[in-house]
């Protein structure tokens, strides 16, 4: 007896060191049982709790596996078995918390959804645009995905072929927890408070960008004031800028750069031909195009998320003007992606 409790001792340690730190204990508990035959009694007995809390958990899990990206994620967890000689895993989260933070970020928007189909390997964020039409406005690695389902921090009602995945409170709090790792790392990050004098700290919104709130609104005619394409020019820009991960590189010469738009004030650029320095180039040359004075507009509001009154303070421009350049930013950021990589620009990744 007493050697068998030395086995299920043995094999439970094993188990623990081929699981990510990051996997949830439940989660772990529901491996152990159903993939290594580990005793509720012996994951209870280890864990100081109640044969009958363990058993509750295996339950809940069991019924989550009609969820794809839950039933992905657990498939390949489960493959982490000693017994089976996997080689122990690595502790690292797949979803590194400045990247987590920037995807819960446009979930948290109104009208966004994470669409993933059964045969592809990338998840895309989808948001449903004032007039209707839908905009791309992420690309996210499945693996994420499975992750950001198995934290509970994203859930589908419906499973299909297509399943679309919202937000849920768990992960609302998940984005503001994250977001106030942005405000105490001044370091790292796709998205980055700057300061300089003049300028104050422009920081990342965890709800809604500037560009969302102002398309709902109506001009005087009844008139959408954004259109659709507006927003996603918007977008486009917003995503090259994240993918490039410009924030933390512009915060030490914003001033200078949005006067000039000189590439050569950035520092440690990303190599060309890779992805974050193909994204960086589209950026330059987007702002490029607008300008100054469009361009810092853009910027701020569509990349860093600067909210319309404060750009207006930090400009120097009247109340309620901002807005006004915005749109024409964004119109002419519209006739440049149009021209240059074509209508479906929208299709970002």
């Amino acid at each position: 007896m007493q050697h068998k409790h030395k086995t299920k001792t043995s094999e439970l340690k094993g188990f623990q060191e081929a699981m990510p730190e990051w996997v949830p204990q439940p989660i772990q508990n529901y491996l152990g049982h159903t993939e290594m035959g580990i005793p509720i009694r012996a994951l209870a007995r280890h864990q100081g709790c109640h044969a009958s809390t363990i058993l509750r958990q295996i339950r809940r899990i069991e019924t989550l596996r009609d969820d794809p990206l839950v039933d992905g994620m657990l498939t390949t967890l489960g493959l982490r078995n000693p017994a089976e000689g996997t080689a122990p895993a690595e502790g690292e989260d797949p979803i590194a918390w400045a990247e987590g933070f920037r995807l819960l970020g446009k979930l948290c928007e109104r009208g966004a959804v994470l669409a993933v189909a059964a045969e592809m390997d990338k998840a895309v964020i989808l948001r449903v645009l004032p007039g209707g039409e839908s905009a791309r406005t992420g690309v996210v690695d499945r693996s994420v995905a499975e992750a950001l389902a198995l934290k509970g921090w994203i859930t589908s009602d419906n499973p299909g072929r297509i399943t679309r995945y919202t937000i849920t409170p768990a992960g609302r709090n998940a984005c503001a927890e994250l977001s106030a790792t942005v405000d105490a790392d001044q370091t790292a990050g796709p998205v980055e408070t700057a300061q300089r004098p003049g300028i104050g700290r422009i920081r990342y919104s965890a709800q809604e960008s500037p560009v969302s709130a102002l398309a709902r609104r109506r001009d005087k005619d009844g008139q959408q004031f954004l259109s659709d394409a507006q927003v996603r020019a918007a977008e486009q820009l917003r995503e090259d800028f994240e993918l490039a991960r410009l924030g933390p590189r512009l915060k030490s010469v914003l001033e200078a750069f949005q006067t000039t738009l000189d590439v050569t004030l950035l520092p440690n650029r990303p190599e060309a031909g890779t992805p974050a320095g193909r994204a960086e180039a589209r950026v330059i040359q987007a702002l490029q195009d607008l300008g100054p004075g469009l361009s810092e507009v853009a910027l701020r509001c569509c990349c860093f998320l600067e909210g319309l009154e404060s750009a207006e303070k930090r400009l120097g421009w009247s109340a309620r003007s901002g807005k006004i350049v915005l749109r024409i930013a964004l119109t002419r950021l519209e006739r440049y992606y149009a021209t240059t990589i074509g209508a479906s620009s929208a299709m970002i990744g």
